[in-house]
């Protein structure tokens, strides 16, 4: 599983997602940092990355846009360094592996992870 991290994460998360096992870039070293949240999701779709990201605004893209990929996993806390919540991503990222193969929004928090399966239906 290949993840691209959101400039709002720390770059240590890198070596923290490679050690579990998964392939990890930092948008950072690939490209513009001031990149709209668009250009972001169009270059994880065409590499086949998963988002990784604090960034609600992934997941209101996906739900406007009714896509079906890239996948994206947001974290939803005030800590969001690899020391506090690097295990709960990794267990995420295992346990919801087959959805984000296929196209989801998972979102973890301090307590849990849950998945949402792509294209987000809109309640009207």
């Amino acid at each position: 599983m290949k993840i691209l991290l959101d400039m709002n994460l720390s770059p240590d998360w890198v070596p923290v997602l490679e050690n579990a096992g998964f392939e990890a870039v930092h948008w950072s070293t690939i490209g513009n940092p001031s990149a709209i949240d668009k250009v972001i999701m169009t270059w994880a779709l065409t590499n086949d990355y998963i988002v990784f990201t604090h960034d609600l605004d992934f997941g209101t893209l996906l739900a406007m846009t009714q896509a079906n990929a890239p996948s994206v996993i947001q974290v939803r806390s005030q800590d969001i360094l690899p020391a506090k919540l690097g295990n709960l991503v990794i267990n995420a990222l295992r346990q919801f592996q087959q959805e984000l193969a296929m196209g989801a929004l998972v979102t973890v928090d301090e307590v849990k992870a849950k998945v949402r399966i792509l294209p987000i239906q809109r309640n009207f």
